[in-house]
């Protein structure tokens, strides 16, 4: 018998033989207090407004047509004068790519080095799409087969045997049963054995529970998006069976340093907000140093082209260069003058560079002393990363 709803309960726990009531009862959050928001959360309003505008067609239980989750990924202004922000800053086709993917029986596959939003990307998409970017499975070393298929509620379990009550759903299970998008992070830590568990749920689109001779059914609107390191390759590499399941999509590194600028200012600004940071004063020249230092050491070249230079062990990605600008605005915040200065992000690019002490700090000595030093304009930047650095 095929069943494709379940019923899920709230269970306690106590622990050590002591009577629940000695115990301080588990705090309510604080209303309004939530430090980092849900993408469905945070961008609403927008999100409603594209539900209102949009009178295209739209793939069984999707929230938006696959044009209005292009359209919120990539910012643009509707015919009502609405503005949509952009939530990704990349090649247009990579997202109508990846929102097309969804829109099929394909599960969707983000690779990409560190730091090229992948993870970012993977929430909006979920958020358009379902409304809903909650169903996740953040992949580890650890992670083990029941956060893919589903658990067991072991009171229950002990009490009256194997049951739909006894089970605890994983999100996965959650989104097949409810036609909604699942994500799964850093699909490469995960060990191969229990990867290996989404074969059968990608392809025959069905998740067997067979203590209960039963199955869950994916609905029409089901789909999965994982994300994947590229500098992962060989930990946990997938197999050919499971990576045929996916279509790939590519995420690459900003093309040029104003469209890296920009993710940064954006992102930097939207932090901020969150964290109530005191407002600073416009901070671009030292963003775009931050920028330049980061994409000449991962290059491997100077901007203008003429001098080669070593590469540092670390990736240097944009988020990288986000945390960098966002320590250095609350340091100017908090204590500076409010102004983001050369001294308020040099320990942070030096924290980010310098990864391996040894071979790290000499190529960044390197570039102090041949690029940095002689570069007009930049003679407070050398100062102040002499000064962390010594």
């Amino acid at each position: 018998m095929t069943e494709n709803t379940f019923t899920m309960t709230e269970h306690t726990t106590t622990g050590g033989g002591t009577a629940a009531a000695d115990h301080d009862p588990v705090p309510e959050p604080v209303a309004g207090a939530v430090l980092r928001p849900h993408a469905e959360e945070s961008f609403a309003a927008e999100l409603a407004a594209l539900a209102a505008a949009d009178d295209r067609p739209r793939p069984a239980r999707w929230r938006l047509s696959p044009w209005a989750v292009a359209t919120y990924l990539l910012g643009g202004t509707l015919a009502d004068g609405t503005v949509i922000t952009p939530k990704y800053v990349g090649p247009r086709r990579i997202v109508e790519v990846a929102v097309t993917t969804l829109a099929t029986d394909r599960a969707l596959l983000l690779l990409g080095v560190p730091g090229t939003a992948k993870t970012w990307v993977s929430e909006h998409l979920a958020a358009a799409v379902s409304g809903d970017s909650t169903l996740l499975v953040q992949g580890t070393a650890g992670t083990p087969e029941e956060a893919i298929r589903y658990g067991w509620n072991y009171a229950q379990l002990l009490a009256n045997g194997p049951s739909r009550k006894a089970l605890v759903p994983s999100p996965v299970m959650r989104a097949m049963a409810q036609g909604m998008t699942a994500r799964v992070e850093e699909l490469t830590r995960i060990p191969a054995d229990v990867q290996d568990t989404l074969i059968t749920i990608l392809s025959e689109k069905t998740l067997p529970i067979p203590e209960l001779g039963q199955e869950v059914q994916a609905v029409p609107g089901f789909n999965l998006i994982a994300t994947a390191n590229d500098r992962d390759r060989g930990v946990n590499e997938l197999s050919s069976a499971l990576r045929r399941r996916f279509n790939t999509v590519v995420l690459p590194l900003p093309a040029t340093a104003d469209a890296e600028v920009d993710i940064v200012t954006r992102r930097v600004e939207q932090i901020g907000r969150s964290l109530d940071l005191p407002a600073a004063a416009d901070g671009t020249d030292e963003i775009r140093r931050v920028v330049t230092v980061f994409r000449e050491l991962r290059d491997g070249l100077t901007t203008d082209g003429r001098t080669k230079l070593k590469s540092p062990s670390g990736t240097l990605s944009t988020a990288e260069a986000i945390s960098v600008v966002t320590n250095g605005l609350a340091l100017a915040s908090h204590f500076g003058d409010g102004v983001l200065r050369s001294g308020d992000v040099a320990a942070g690019i030096l924290g980010a560079v310098v990864r391996d002490p040894a071979a790290d700090r000499v190529v960044w000595q390197e570039y102090l002393e041949t690029v940095v030093r002689e570069r007009d304009g930049w003679k407070d930047f050398y100062r102040a990363c002499r000064e962390v650095g010594a």
